[in-house]
């Protein structure tokens, strides 16, 4: 949530900071702003809206020279978003001005006091009350910025990305975080920060993420100083090469991130079970596995903590675990795991699933079940994240930069990761036949290309999507492993078409949902030939008698659900266990479709965020 673009250097920083703030767009966000300063002043633009809308303001209000800036889009927390809300935002003098991503939590307390010192406020931001009390402190005691800033932040409570620049130490920028993540790209006589590295990765590949409770004083031309916030001790800081490329965050020809992303998954799939699955051997190899094995086979149960698609991928893994590896599973939302007080023992493991890396209630959840004793393994996407960081061992996805905040390829890459675990433990604990385990290593190689035959329906999703696009609710139902499948398909459709959708297991219809039936609501079923096939044609027929208008998905070659349906999408035949990975493939395409011709904005819906940082 929010994003923050800094630079400092050789550079003119205006069109390195907009750049960068479209590239972190995705992120969500209702406003955004920019300060530069030119050697003399500072120059604020700021404006509720996009991007776009602020590129047109600043033209008209201020002068875009200079080599130093900070920017800024950001998604309300404290104050309705309008144009005094939105960052950046000075401290009372003008000297200092600060942008912020996260929750100050104690705002208020510190408001009060500040306001009893005679400082007024412009705004209903609680980012304007921690720039004023860093400026309260650094005036108190004749402090440099950092210092101010360090001992400012430890009367805080809460959650921050900040950056911060002092007009009186014109060279220098201070930026701290705890909670959400913050990059520094260091280039030559140049430093960029950002809320990740795509804003800076056309000028460097060099980039250094801060750990939490670690602030960095960034100067021209003088070694950049990080230290922890706490005790003030020196930090050695690591700098990583980064990943990723320009081209894997640029649409190359589609009209959306989501579209290319979603027409990437053959790929990406390959990508993450490269150098991992060796089928012809009969071997998966996986460092963080294997290097834990004992973890794993020894564990009570595994308990999967995630939010959103994470958590759809969780349910398929909770499935595919329990049936390759006979251990029970369990798996929870992070946001309400944290909060509930769990029962987590020493023999758990617990896999903390996050496309970003950052989520902050599963991060946080992470943290709990390390109190508690027990094993933590992350599958995420993002390298260097802090998840990654966090947890004991892990695997990353390989899916690339996900721009789009409807998470597509995210969601087939965690299945992927997730299989070639639970197929790894199933070989060490000898808990599949020596012919499923082979048979299921040499599906999911050809997978690739089952996903890119199943992309081949696009066409005929796109004219179904013609006909229902203005359809005010729809019902998503399936089956054991493609249950989650449904719920992930709803949760698309809400997303990005703001279509009121709703996932269920195909037999709990008749427990509630039955009654939504009418000849104006479409039913997407998934409606695979293989296990509990006979009793979703059942399912169907009971849609059907009541007048439900029936979109079902097939495997290739179907004809008794075809004689039913209004509509049918064939994708191809695979085994049970790693069907999500092709049934999903239309139901991506289906939300898609549904809200272009709706005129949504697809790759950033309304009042979402792609990587949910704060509570």
């Amino acid at each position: 949530m929010c994003g923050i673009v800094g630079y400092i250097g050789h550079r003119e920083a205006y069109p390195v900071i907009i750049k960068g703030l479209k590239r972190l767009e995705y992120r969500g966000y209702d406003s955004a702003g920019v300060v530069l300063y030119d050697g003399n002043d500072l120059k604020l633009s700021k404006t509720k809206g996009k991007v776009s809308d602020l590129e047109a303001r600043a033209q008209e209000e201020i002068s875009l020279t200079g080599t130093i800036g900070i920017g800024h889009t950001r998604w309300a927390t404290h104050g309705v978003p309008n144009d005094v809300n939105s960052h950046p935002h000075f401290s009372n003098s003008g000297n200092l001005v600060i942008v912020h991503n996260g929750i100050i939590e104690n705002y208020e307390p510190l408001k009060k006091e500040l306001i009893s010192r005679g400082y007024t406020f412009k705004s209903d931001t609680d980012t304007e009350v921690l720039v004023n009390l860093i400026e309260d402190v650094k005036k108190k005691d004749n402090l440099k910025l950092g210092k101010a800033v360090q001992i400012a932040l430890n009367q805080v409570v809460g959650a921050y990305a900040i950056a911060v620049f002092d007009r009186e130490r014109p060279n220098e920028i201070v930026a701290a975080r705890l909670g959400s993540p913050l990059a520094i790209g260091i280039g030559k006589d140049e430093f960029f920060v950002a809320s990740d590295a795509s804003p800076f990765i056309e000028y460097t590949s060099n980039a250094i993420y801060l750990e939490d409770e670690e602030m960095a004083v960034i100067r021209l031309h003088k070694p950049m100083k990080i230290r922890k916030i706490k005790d003030d001790s020196l930090v050695d800081p690591y700098v990583q090469e980064l990943q990723m490329n320009l081209e894997q965050i640029e649409k190359n020809g589609y009209d959306h991130f989501m579209l290319k992303e979603i027409y990437e998954q053959p790929a990406v799939i390959k990508d993450t079970y490269r150098g991992r699955l060796h089928a012809n051997e009969g071997l998966i190899k996986m460092a963080g596995i294997e290097d834990n094995l004992q973890k794993f086979l020894n564990a009570d149960r595994i308990l999967i903590v995630a939010c959103g698609t994470s958590w759809h991928a969780g349910l398929v893994a909770e499935y595919i675990f329990e049936e390759f590896t006979r251990i029970p599973v369990e798996v929870e939302y992070a946001s309400e795991f944290r909060y509930r007080n769990p029962i987590i023992n020493a023999n758990d493991v617990v896999i903390a699933i996050s496309q970003s890396g950052e989520t902050a209630d599963t991060l946080a959840a992470i943290k709990l079940a390390k109190e508690h004793g027990a094993f933590v393994f992350g599958v995420c996407n993002v390298v260097g994240s802090s998840i990654s960081r966090e947890t004991h061992a892990g695997a990353y996805t390989h899916a690339g930069p996900e721009i789009g905040v409807a998470s597509t390829k995210a969601f087939t890459t965690q299945i992927t990761v997730l299989t070639l675990i639970a197929l790894r433990l199933a070989s060490a604990k000898g808990t599949l036949s020596n012919s499923a385990y082979h048979r299921y290593l040499q599906e999911l190689e050809i997978m690739p290309e089952k996903v890119a035959e199943a992309l081949e329906v696009n066409d005929k999703v796109q004219a179904i999507a013609e006909i229902y696009k203005d359809a005010p609710n729809c019902l998503y139902l399936g089956r054991g492993y493609n249950f989650p499948v449904a719920l992930e398909g709803a949760l698309k459709l809400k997303e990005i078409s703001y279509i009121h959708a709703e996932g269920y297991p195909a037999a709990e219809m008749k427990h509630g949902p039955i009654a939504l039936i009418d000849e104006q609501m479409p039913v997407v079923v998934i409606a695979q030939k293989q296990e509990h096939y006979d009793k979703i044609v059942s399912n169907i027929q009971e849609i059907k008698s009541r007048s439900g208008k029936i979109i079902a998905v097939v495997t290739s070659g179907d004809t008794q659900v075809r004689e039913l349906a209004d509509h049918v999408i064939e994708i191809p035949s695979t085994v049970d266990a790693l069907s999500p990975l092709l049934t999903t493939i239309p139901l991506q395409l289906l939300s898609y479709h549904i809200a272009v011709m709706r005129g949504c904005n697809v790759d950033q819906p309304r009042n979402l965020a792609k990587s949910v940082t704060v509570e």
